[in-house]
């Protein structure tokens, strides 16, 4: 296929294949209610799924340095929809639940970086750059897309079929990638070990890159993980109960939306400007940003949705440009371990954000509190203002 409609191609199944990625987050509420949660559970939750991720994405990914990555993306799509399926049928509180959230992650883990290897192992040098941009961004429009689902299922059908229909999305994912990419012999084999990422750890510029990626992932998959519960909460908080509104669901269904121009421009600008100049300067402004939303619970509903559309920017804006700075200075013969890394460290950020954000929301007063919600917000922000330092220290 031409390099513009396998770059699509791959973009349309990895937005397809999310359908299940935020089914639970955009329902916690709901949870909260059934299942009683405390906040650190709600935490636990979000972030178990990052774990999962992150145990199973050093082996997946450094496993396309040696095989071609179809294979793996393929069984992972399988993977995820498991995990809508087993969580709808047996989930049915906490300790369930925590087991099927780890088996999604797994899956996310054989599809984000497995698929981001499978589509630049099949484009030149020259068009990777932005082929990095657009799939990066388009994990947004996953995320968006999987947001309004949940909010639009769930009313007409309950949380357990909702799950069950998410489940669709990764096995339309796995037929589409089967009858779009070719199986690919791997033209270079590293000379190390599977699991062996000394290569990459002693690559500064890289780890650089892999650091400010760790806390870029602190900071939005903690937004991500929250937004429809702080929304509700502002929600209740109205004169009117910001009736005329949207649902809470589809309101971060479009917020997060703005991730995909933010990530694909954000990256314009990191190649014309200096990537490393441009994603200092973007993480700071997402860092101030955060130190402020989390306050505006009882501000005019229009305002605080405004806020957060801002914030939805400001999150998203230095997705593409941290990639594509890893994958652009990895050594060719370790791009997979490189992926790997950059996954492996980026989604421990991703597992411990929304944790930290569940634990400083119960331990500063709870979610019924402004102020805690401020401080669970400015915890996100402190994370991603690590990322600058990290660049910093390990440059040239």
């Amino acid at each position: 296929m031409p390099p513009a409609a396998t770059v699509a191609a791959v973009c349309i199944a990895q937005i397809i294949g999310m359908a299940s990625f935020a089914t639970f987050p955009a329902l916690m509420p709901t949870f909260f209610a059934e299942w009683s949660l405390s906040n650190t559970e709600g935490g636990w939750l979000n972030g178990i799924y990052y774990a999962g991720y992150l145990t199973a994405v050093p082996i997946l990914v450094s496993l396309t340095d040696r095989v071609d990555a179809r294979p793996v993306y393929l069984t992972a799509c399988l993977v995820t929809a498991a995990s809508a399926l087993g969580f709808a049928v047996l989930a049915d509180g906490f300790w369930s639940a925590l087991v099927w959230r780890v088996l999604g992650g797994a899956g996310l883990a054989g599809t984000y970086m497995v698929g981001l290897k499978a589509l630049t192992d099949r484009i030149d040098l020259g068009g990777q750059s932005r082929s990095v941009a657009f799939y990066t961004a388009s994990f947004s429009i996953g995320a968006s897309l999987s947001y309004f689902l949940a909010g639009w299922f769930e009313p007409l059908f309950g949380w357990r079929a909702t799950f069950a229909l998410a489940a669709i999305g990764p096995a339309v994912a796995f037929g589409l990638v089967f009858a779009v990419l070719r199986p690919r012999r791997q033209e270079t084999q590293p000379d190390t070990r599977l699991l062996d990422f000394r290569p990459v750890l002693r690559n500064r510029k890289v780890m650089g890159y892999v650091l400010a990626y760790t806390a870029h992932n602190w900071e939005l998959f903690g937004f991500r993980s929250w937004i429809v519960t702080f929304l509700v909460f502002s929600a209740t908080l109205q004169p009117d109960g910001a009736s005329g509104w949207l649902a809470a669901t589809t309101l971060a269904a479009l917020i997060n939306m703005l991730g995909l121009p933010a990530s694909v421009i954000g990256n314009e600008f990191a190649s014309r400007f200096g990537r490393r100049r441009v994603v200092v300067a973007l993480m700071l402004i997402s860092a101030a940003v955060s130190c402020v939303i989390g306050f505006s619970a009882t501000w005019p509903f229009a305002l605080v949705v405004g806020l957060f559309c801002v914030s939805g920017v400001a999150v998203s804006w230095d997705s593409s440009s941290i990639t594509a700075g890893a994958v652009a200075d990895a050594d060719p013969a370790y791009r997979g371990a490189t992926m790997a890394v950059h996954s492996m460290f980026g989604f421990a950020g991703a597992f411990v954000g929304p944790l930290v954000f569940g634990i400083v929301l119960d331990l500063a007063g709870g979610g019924t509190s402004v102020e805690a919600w401020g401080y669970a917000f400015i915890a996100m922000g402190l994370g991603v203002a690590a990322g600058p330092l990290a660049l910093w220290l390990l440059k040239d």
